[in-house]
Parts: structure tokens; sequence; C-alpha cells
């Protein structure tokens, strides 16, 4: 026993190593890349540098080369090793759960800003941000300097204009290049399956906000970039080069449109369009594929190659959602709530795992086949191994639609519905911190990723017997109602599980009843379904090593596409460019490398895909029928449920002080989690950022999706 214990040891702190190094070397890179965008504008790079790359990778990859080796290559080198760092992370998993790290809370962690424009603010957040601007600045201030620089009385009358007209027309060209640093890292929080973000301890749905600020910076460089153009042409009489599309060199109908596109997509983030039309705001934000198609056409793909990197990996990203979402999944069963609320039962394979607070998108094409909708799983893959559940507040349009469906008399015996995910962080930190207590604030539907977090502490304490944070859950609901909700804190397996062993507190205010209104409650409601023969259980879309798969795929497709682009330049653009008096058309070479992309990740995806599809296909054959064995329509044993009732205090007619609350809990380090509205946020993020208890820390949850 002591042989394996020791094994297991030496194998931790192998995977420890390698994640050491991994870090530091992603470090390097990174550093290294950065340095690249900061001597992009000086004429070191410009006159010597680039001229140096570009001779040395012309031959074989045309004049693309060299962005492809400095822009694009180190960020698809850092995206692989995070495929290899985050599967060592999640086998090293079980091993985190069972010791808890001390960390000691730096200022950088600290809240600086709560209420303003930028939302909820760190200060490691505002340092970056600053250090951002001053990039911009800074490639601004130089490119101004050197363009200016060259711009004089002889060479502004060779061109028949004055001086301060070409140095109009010069800013306004240097403004969109500092507007392309911003694209550069725009997609990057959008990449659901990032391999990328989890290396700085970072997900999706908390950078959401870093897209939101990008797209701003962004679209008012570009802005600016398009209307000075337009000035130019206007005062020097040449607004027919709007109408430009030429053979060779920038596009100017290219760039219009897709300014257009870009500034439909940001009209329609105004955040009254988003909450009162949202799928305005989402489908609007489709004509992505237009903004970048036609800014490539723009500036040729050449240049685009300093934005490509974040891009490829979306599109990789997108296309392996694409696949999974082709199929249809086995609905088990569904329970309403008396509060509009619904949770769905999913069948899912013994391999998918997920993290808390994880998120699935769902679709139902019987209420609409091009809708998808972000939703926190409640489940947990270690205590119901076999069931997949989510739950839906009837609040939008497309929820009580799906409310209402099940809600009916008529019988309905089976339901399409297509998945994209999960998704979720790649560790806890509620658990990799040493907390002696989690206090977590929701109001309303914000309550469901506190569910699954609950459960996984649930998991802990019953499975490893280990110490777990004392819990205080405090929620707000608008009715009584919705107390029924608390109800899905329990899992209904067949896992034995003692709450008991949890320290357990849950303080629930309805704010809008003086009493309980029982007229008001009614029963839960379960309904069962008949999966049909062709839908699969939800799996892990490349299998149990994902991680390794998507490392192999970001690989595999890159140098598939250096292939194709070396054979596209060597076989169709040099014998135009070189053997002959005519020029190869931009257009259709950037064309040409956009459609190698596109083959390249489609190929290695797809076979990545069907590989694993064949594996998946053969456990959901394995799977014994699950009617009237699925966990989901197991009864929860009285026990558990009566440890939940003492541990529950209702208050009615008031809401939370949640000032006093926090201020009252004991701990030298208590985890603070909000999820809910706006305001709620705000106001719990100021009390921790008080400095009046500095044992608080703040984390929020988002459903910015």
């Amino acid at each position: 026993m002591n042989v394996e214990v020791e094994k297991k040891s030496i194998s931790e702190e192998k995977y420890g190593r390698v994640q050491s190094v991994i870090r530091w070397l992603v470090l390097v890179v990174f550093l290294g890349w950065i340095f690249v965008w900061i001597m992009t504008p000086t004429n070191t790079y410009q006159q010597k540098w680039k001229h140096c790359l570009r001779a040395k990778t012309e031959s074989v990859l045309d004049t693309q080369g060299a962005n492809l080796l400095v822009y694009t290559s180190p960020i698809l080198f850092i995206a692989a090793l995070g495929c290899v760092y985050v599967h060592i992370a999640n086998k090293g998993k079980d091993s985190d759960m069972k010791k808890r790290k001390k960390h000691e809370v730096s200022i950088w962690k600290r809240l600086v800003l709560v209420r303003g424009p930028l939302g909820i603010v760190s200060a490691t957040e505002l340092a970056f941000l600053s250090m951002f601007i001053v990039l911009l600045l800074w490639s601004f201030s130089i490119y101004l300097h050197n363009g200016f620089a060259k711009i004089t009385h002889k060479s502004a009358a060779e061109q028949g204009v004055k001086v301060w007209e070409k140095r109009l027309a010069s800013a306004a060209v240097k403004l969109g290049l500092v507007g392309n640093i911003c694209l550069a890292f725009l997609f990057f929080p959008v990449v659901r399956s990032s391999s990328v973000l989890p290396l700085v301890g970072l997900t999706p749905e908390s950078c959401i906000k870093y897209h939101i600020w990008l797209g701003h910076i962004a679209m008012t460089l570009f802005t600016a970039h398009g209307i000075l153009s337009i000035i130019y042409w206007a005062v020097t009489h040449q607004l027919s080069k709007m109408l430009e599309w030429k053979t060779k060199g920038i596009s100017n109908v290219g760039g219009e449109v897709s300014l257009v596109a870009g500034l439909l997509m940001w009209i329609a983030t105004i955040p009254r369009i988003r909450r009162k039309a949202f799928e305005v705001f989402f489908y609007t934000h489709y004509l992505y594929i237009l903004f970048i198609l036609f800014f490539i056409f723009h500036v040729g793909f050449s240049y685009a190659c300093t934005m490509l990197p974040a891009f490829y990996l979306f599109l990789v990203d997108r296309y392996l959602r694409f696949l999974q979402s082709r199929y249809q999944v086995p609905l088990i069963s569904a329970r309403l709530l008396p509060c509009q609320t619904l949770q769905l039962n999913f069948s899912k394979s013994h391999g998918l795992t997920y993290s808390p607070s994880s998120i699935m998108f769902i679709n139902i094409p019987s209420i609409s086949k091009l809708q998808w909708h972000p939703f926190t799983i409640t489940s947990n893959s270690n205590l119901e191994p076999e069931v997949l559940s989510v739950v839906i507040k009837g609040e939008g349009t497309w929820s009580q639609k799906l409310y209402h469906l099940l809600s009916t008399p008529s019988a309905i015996d089976h339901l399409s519905v297509s998945v994209e995910g999960p998704y979720g962080p790649a560790s806890t930190n509620y658990l990799r911190y040493d907390y002696d207590t989690l206090v977590m604030v929701s109001g309303g539907s914000g309550i469901t990723p506190f569910i699954s977090i609950i459960r996984e502490l649930l998991y802990l304490s019953t499975a490893f017997r280990c110490r777990t944070p004392k819990v205080v859950l405090i929620c707000a609901f608008k009715n009584s109602s919705s107390l029924s909700m608390l109800d899905l804190i329990l899992p209904n397996s067949g896992t034995p599980f003692d709450i008991s062993n949890m320290q357990l507190q849950i303080e629930a205010y309805i704010t809008r009843e003086e009493e309980h209104v029982l007229e008001t409650q009614s029963h839960v409601q379960d309904i069962r379904f008949k999966p049909k023969a062709t839908d699969a259980p939800i799996s892990a879309i490349l299998g149990p090593n994902s991680w390794l798969w998507l490392c192999a795929i970001i690989s595999s497709s890159f140098i598939i596409f250096l292939v194709l682009i070396g054979i596209i330049t060597r076989y169709i653009i040099f014998p135009v460019d070189y053997n002959s008096n005519k020029i190869f058309s931009q257009s259709l070479g950037s064309f040409l490398s956009m459609l190698a992309i596109c083959v390249s990740i489609t190929m290695t995806a797809s076979v990545a895909f069907l590989w694993n599809k064949k594996h998946n296909d053969v456990e959901a054959k394995q799977i014994q029928n699950l009617e009237g064995s699925a966990s989901a329509d197991k009864e929860v044993e009285s026990l558990p449920h009566q440890s939940l009732v003492q541990a529950t205090k209702v208050h009615f007619g008031v809401r939370p002080d949640l000032r006093r609350m926090l201020m009252e809990v004991e701990g030298t380090r208590v985890g603070v989690f909000v999820s809910g509205p706006k305001k709620m946020k705000q106001e719990v993020a100021a009390i921790c950022s008080s400095g009046l208890a500095e044992n608080l820390h703040f984390k929020s949850y988002s459903f910015s999706w």
C-alpha cells in the first residue's frame, strides 16, 4: 500500500514539474510575442527585421510567411502547450481536491472598481488594461511620428495635396493599424474550449467583459479610421476612391463593408437593445463573418496574419461545436417546479466529467431551430455519473414556451434536443484556496451555479471524508413559490450521501410576500420521456482525452495549412507574379488562403471527431435501458431532505442585509461568491472592497454568454 502511495506521489510530483516547465515556456513565448507588438511600429522592425524575415520566408510562403512566423505560430504553440497543461491538470484533479493549498491573497486581486462602465474590476485587471492602453498609445504615437516624418511640402505637392491633408490621411491609416492590435486579442475570450485562458486561471465566462472592452476600443478606432479616410477623400475631391477595389494593395470597398458590419454589431450591443431585443443582438453578431472576411479582403491575407491566431482558435472551436450540435441527445425526464422553473435531465456517458458552475448550450428545434441558450449545469458528474441536469427559469420568451410545452396536459413522450458543451473552469478555485467559509449570495435563478458547487462539496465530504468549508447560502426570491428551487440542492441519485457531514446554512429571503402563501404552492410535476434509438448520450466530443485531441487538431491543422499555402504559392501565385507580366489578384490570394484554413481545420477536426464518435457509440450501446433506472427519477431519501429543511431559515417581506451578514461571518479566509442581478453584484463587491473586513474575498458568476 505504501509503495502505491509513493508511486502516486512521485507521479504527481512529475506532473507538477511538467506543468511548471509549460508555464515558464508559455511565459517566455508570450513575452516574446508582446515584444514583437511593441517593436512593430518602430523603424527597426519595419525597415530591418521585417525585410530580413521576408527574405527568408517569401520564396516558400510568399509575403505572409514572415507574419505567420512572428505573429501566428507563437500563439498556436502556446495553445498546443495549454492543451497539454489542462490535460495534466485534469489528471491531478482528485489529488487537488484532497489537499487544498493555502494561498495568500495579493493586493493585486483586490477590487478597485465596483461601479462604472467597466463593471467590477480588480487591481490586476486594471493594471493589464492600463498596460494595453499604453501599448495602443505607444503604437499610435510611433506610427504617427514616423509617418509625419516622411511628409514634406515637396512630397505632398507631388501628390497634389496639402501637408495637413496628407497628415490627415496618415493619421487615418495609423488609427486602423492600432485597431488591428485590438482585433488580434478580440477572439481569445470567446473561444469556449480555450486552452490559452486556463494557463492564467481564466474562463471564457469570466472573460466576456474583456471581449466587450476590446470590441468597444476596436470599433472606436476603426470608426475613426473610416471617418478620417472619408474626410480626406472629400477634401481632396477623391470620393470615387470609396468604390476602389484594387488587384494589389488596400481595397477600400472591403474595408467599408467590414466597417458597416462592425457598426451594426456595435449598435446591437447597446444595453437597452440587448436587454429588450436580445435576439437582435444575438443574430446581428453573426455579422462577424462578413466583418472578418471583408477585413481580410481590405488589408490582404498577409497583413491579416497579425490577427489570425485568436481567430484560428475560434474557428477550431466553432467547427467542433458545429459537429457536436448536429446530433440529438436523449432527454430522460423533466421536473416542473411551481415557480415557472424546470429541470431537464439528460443521459450522459460515464466518461464525461465537468467542473461545478459549468455551462451547456441547448437548442430545441420544436421551439426554435436557430436559438441556442446557455444554462448552468446543476448535477455533479461524480454523484450522478449517468445524468446531466440543467435548470431553466421561465423568464424569457424561449424558456416560457418550453415551460408551457411541457406543462400542457397533452402527453409528450419525446423532445428533440441538441447541445453544445459542457464548458466550464479547468479548476475549482473554492477548493484550491483554503477557505474557512464560503458565502454564496444569489438572486432569483442566480442560485443555479451554487447548486452545483454545493453538490461538489457534498461529494467530497461523502466520498473522501475530507473537511469542507462551512457554506452559507443567502438567496433572495420574489415569491415563496421559488423556495422549491432549494429542493434542487439535493441530487436525486442512488449514490448514498449524508448532508449532515456538511456545515450548511441557508438564509432564504422572500421579498414580495409578507408570509408563506400556501395557495400559490403546487406539487412538483415529473415528466418522463422515451429517447429515440438514434439519440446518443451526452459525451465529450473528443473523448476522455479531449485536450490531447485538441492539441493534435491545432498543431496538425496548422501544419496542413502551411503545406497548402506553400502549394498555392509555388504552383498558383508564383507562375503569375514571377513568370508572366500579370499581377495575381490579392483578393483571390486571400480567398485561397482562407479556404486553406477552412480545409485544414475541417479535415483534422472531422477525423478526430469521427474517431472518438466510434468510441462513444460503443459506450452508448453498453448503457442499459435508462427508463426507471435513471438517477433523475429516483426519489430523494427523507433523511437528507429533513436535514436540508433544518438548515434553512426563511425570511418574508425583507431583503437581506448583506453588509451586516458578511461582516458577521467568522473565519480568517471567507470566499464570497455572488450570482444574480447587477446591483446585487455591485453591492457585494463594494462590501468586499471596502476594507472593513480583510477576510472577504470576492468572486462573481456571470450569465453574459
